[in-house]
């Protein structure tokens, strides 16, 4: 899906989703392409705190994305 069509799948999941989800879980966008993705997942569990949707933009080569959900580690 392109990152429009992304957003708001996440909008729409982040309103269903339980409180416990929403605490124990990041719900984020990452390119659809494995490889980016899993760049994009390593470098944003590095500092959370500096990513937001659109960060996902700068790792996909070719404009696709999907909403991935995956567990927090204790801190």
């Amino acid at each position: 899906m392109n990152y429009n069509e992304a957003q708001q799948y996440k909008k729409e999941a982040l309103q269903k989703a339980d409180e416990s989800v929403l605490q124990n879980f990041h719900i984020i966008i990452t390119p659809a392409i494995t490889d980016e993705s899993a760049k994009y997942i390593e470098d944003f569990l590095k500092n959370p705190d500096k990513f937001n949707d659109e960060s996902c933009k700068k790792y996909s080569s070719d404009g696709e994305f999907e909403v991935v959900s995956f567990k927090k580690e204790n801190e």
